[in-house]
């Protein structure tokens, strides 16, 4: 009778097999495919505009950490953290500016060593080097190459998912196109006009855009944290003080004492300033925020009288 119970429970459990194995492989398949859908592509970029740019390419597949991310500090003072490190030697992709702009990530790269990692270095992408005007993103060229290059180290890490990167940067490469059209459409204004600023951070849109910027020396002085020589800031003054330049251009996350001296000049002499940052502000995309940066100039020039 025991034999006969226990062939009845094999004879039963053997029924069940199929559907026990079908339910196993079904479980197994979908903790894969859980597995693969929390897996990302993890990447460090120095400067938050580029992480912006890898998030609109890489959607739910990347996992990216900004270094420099704070609109209110002056990204010249930054010193990196132990936290910058670990994130670094975790990343599968790493994106920087270079020419000299950012030279804790060669140092930070240097000592986190790491031959699977795929670096992405806009200054070379553009033929830009220490000693050039380093505020890169500012020029139209430069985002589309640090995409394309973007896109590209994605496929290589993620080839699983290369048509979602290929769709998406495409989709990033055609929305620089209200960029290119505000600039065009103020390069036929505003060309010729004279400008100043207190730093070349907004130096090549300014190039773009046709603006003849003056008191260049100056502005090397700030941004290089050197003072500017007596007729450097005479010529300023007198640029302000007489009107010569239609808009002041100035770095709202600089503002040392010269810099608000000359504000306040701008302002008792009734020329328009513009505010222009190097970081990202919150809760905007790189391309928001270069257009809101450029309606904003626009503005001023057209309330100086500066249109053709």
């Amino acid at each position: 009778m025991k034999t006969a119970h226990s062939l009845w429970h094999l004879l039963r459990d053997s029924m069940r097999l199929p559907a026990l194995l079908a339910a196993g492989a079904a479980a197994l398949a979908v903790s894969h495919a859980a597995l693969a859908e929390e897996s990302k592509v993890p990447v460090v970029a120095a400067e938050n505009f580029y992480g912006d740019v890898v998030r609109q390419i890489g959607g739910r597949y990347v996992d990216v950490t900004s270094i420099l991310s704070n609109p209110d500090q002056d990204p010249h003072l930054f010193e990196a953290s132990p936290k910058t490190a670990r994130a670094l030697q975790q990343a599968s992709i790493v994106v920087y500016n270079g020419a000299d702009y950012d030279p804790w990530m060669t140092k930070l790269l240097a000592v986190s060593k790491n031959s699977k990692r795929t670096t992405i270095v806009a200054a070379d992408l553009v033929g830009k080097k220490a000693g050039d005007n380093p505020h890169l993103w500012y020029d139209p060229p430069t985002m589309p190459a640090v995409a394309r290059a973007i896109g590209s180290a994605l496929s290589a890490a993620d080839p699983s998912h290369k048509n979602v990167y290929d769709a998406n940067l495409a989709t990033f490469l055609g929305s620089l196109k209200g960029i290119d059209d505000k600039v065009a459409a103020m390069h036929a204004r505003y060309a010729g006009q004279p400008v100043t600023a207190t730093e070349p951070v907004f130096g090549y849109m300014s190039d773009a855009i046709g603006l003849a910027m003056r008191n260049q020396r100056f502005q090397l002085a700030t941004m290089n944290d050197t003072e500017a020589s007596p007729s450097d800031i005479a010529a300023f003054e007198r640029d302000l003080r007489e009107r010569r330049v239609r808009v002041l251009i100035y770095n709202s996350q600089a503002t040392e004492a010269l810099t608000k001296r000359m504000l306040k000049l701008a302002q008792d002499s009734r020329v328009p300033s513009v505010s222009v940052t190097e970081t990202e502000p919150a809760g905007t995309t790189f391309q928001q925020w270069m257009l809101a940066q450029l309606d904003a100039l626009d503005k001023a020039l057209a309330a100086s009288g500066a249109a053709k």
